[in-house]
């Protein structure tokens, strides 16, 4: 899961609650001193949240741009319903135009999504049936299928231990396992240790169900969005190393995309928490 460095908002940001045709959202809002020269629309990932891109709001804001952060449906404060359903791609999909019909108006909308939500966002444009109102594509951390096999498979075992066990007793498990390997000196504050499990426990485990099986079997459909969308500016960002897709497999999917292509020095699948200040500044050049 993407672990954000810290929790304290800046002072141009605020929570609030975004009202939409398909429900509330909860959301981040950061506003630049002045008149906007842009918005952007950041969309989490599988098991994340709107917390994962806390650092990037005081630079972007800094750079002009108004950035508002969501929790998907099922997601640490969005909440959502029991039914699985709800939390198919096409869905979540429909969740983020709903989210971009709402916040349009305000100069050039820039679209981003990290990882899971990557493909989300691609979902949100092939699912669209009139004029978009994106003005740019950021696909962060994401690939044009399913996830990596060895990823795949530690994902099925979350899938399957969900069907039969309850969050609190999962949480305990990753625990003990993180306990067993990783830096130690790369271990989050108390503070942050407190919101993951926090987080964690505040997902609807059907979510957590329904996205992890995409996850483990979603279809390519990079063609698709190419051929949809030939005049949207792209940029594939990604860190140089990747657990959930290969950063080669993402440097071929700009290819196919006809998308700009940034790797982000000394960062793995989170640019956005590990390296925020290279990464705002990559996405300020490719929004300018």
């Amino acid at each position: 899961m993407s672990t954000p460095p810290f929790l304290t908002l800046p002072g141009c940001a605020r929570s609030l609650r975004l009202t939409t045709p398909r429900g509330e959202f909860a959301a981040l809002r950061a506003d630049p001193e002045g008149r906007p020269i842009g918005t952007a629309l950041l969309v989490p990932g599988f098991t994340g949240s709107k917390e994962d891109f806390v650092a990037l709001l005081e630079p972007l804001a800094e750079a002009g741009y108004r950035v508002v952060a969501v929790d998907q449906r099922g997601q640490y404060q969005s909440g959502g319903p029991e039914d699985p359903a709800a939390y198919a791609i096409g869905e979540l999909g429909a969740d983020v135009r709903a989210l971009g019909a709402l916040l349009d108006g305000a100069g050039p909308l820039h679209l981003l999504g990290h990882s899971f939500g990557g493909q989300v966002v691609r979902e949100a444009l092939l699912g669209a049936t009139g004029p978009l109102p994106w003005s740019s594509l950021t696909l962060l951390s994401t690939g044009p299928a399913a996830i990596d096999p060895n990823e795949a498979a530690r994902t099925k075992l979350l899938v399957d231990a969900l069907q039969t066990m309850d969050l609190e007793s999962i949480w305990q498990i990753l625990q003990q396992m993180e306990e067993g390997s990783g830096d130690p000196a790369r271990r989050p504050s108390p503070e942050v240790a407190r919101f993951l499990h926090e987080r964690w426990l505040a997902n609807v485990p059907q979510a957590l169900i329904t996205t992890g099986e995409h996850l483990i079997s979603g279809p390519d459909r990079v063609d698709e969005l190419a051929a949809a969308t030939p005049a949207l500016p792209k940029l594939v960002l990604s860190g140089v190393r990747d657990y959930a897709w290969p950063v080669e497999e993402q440097s071929r999917m700009a290819l196919r995309l006809g998308a700009g292509r940034v790797v982000v020095d000394d960062a793995g699948h989170s640019p956005n928490a590990e390296q925020p200040a290279r990464t705002a500044a990559a996405l300020a050049r490719f929004w300018s």
